[in-house]
């Protein structure tokens, strides 16, 4: 990997600890704290957020035709995605486990908070809950299939990829015969280090 590459990832790196920063800021502009996975308000904000609430009768007034369609057919989409979470889940257990990989936890991109907010009725925390889920499951599986494109095909694309994860940087140039089995063996031997991931998962030892 190159020096500029290096030197780009580093920079994606910086971003995202200044992004924590920004968003960790907001909880004290609103009032909360994050306490063992559970979102506390401060005395009397959680009262406001309720007088704040649209009741579920106002919801639906407020429902155009199209709504119906779409959110069948989006609750139908639930059924791939259990699929694919429990397929991932077994994914990891059989595949890593036997190359040594470090696995990906699942908690740290399924995030499930939103209900804790008195603002929402019980439709709008549902449609919350569901949205969480599923680009939290998406999240998720974008890095186990990020740490096993690294393990069986480390090489860059000739065409430009959109929203690539995070390790494909790191990935062989497109066409550099001379340093393909080299750079895959040097790949695969670091994602067995268990240390720093590079696709912003916590180590799972950590």
């Amino acid at each position: 990997m190159n020096d500029k590459v290096t030197s780009l990832l580093l920079r994606i790196h910086q971003l995202e600890e200044e992004l924590e920063v920004e968003l960790s800021a907001a909880r004290g502009r609103f009032h909360y704290y994050v306490e063992k996975g559970r979102v506390y308000f401060e005395e009397g904000i959680a009262k406001e957020h309720r007088r704040l609430r649209r009741s579920v009768a106002a919801l639906l007034r407020a429902t155009e035709w199209r709504d119906i369609p779409a959110g069948l057919a989006t609750l139908a989409m639930a059924v791939p995605l259990l699929l694919l979470d429990l397929f991932l889940g077994l994914y990891q257990f059989i595949a890593f486990n036997l190359y040594g990989i470090d696995k990906v936890r699942r908690s740290d991109f399924v995030i499930v908070d939103r209900h804790h907010l008195a603002y929402l009725n019980w439709i709008e925390k549902f449609n919350c809950l569901y949205c969480g889920y599923a680009n939290g499951l998406l999240a998720y599986a974008k890095v186990v299939a990020g740490r096993t494109e690294q393990y069986w095909c480390p090489i860059k694309h000739a065409q430009r990829v959109h929203a690539p994860h995070t390790r494909y940087g790191r990935f062989l140039e497109y066409g550099d015969a001379e340093s393909y089995h080299q750079g895959v063996s040097r790949l695969r031997a670091d994602l067995r280090k268990r240390r720093e991931t590079g696709d912003g998962a916590k180590p799972t030892g950590s």
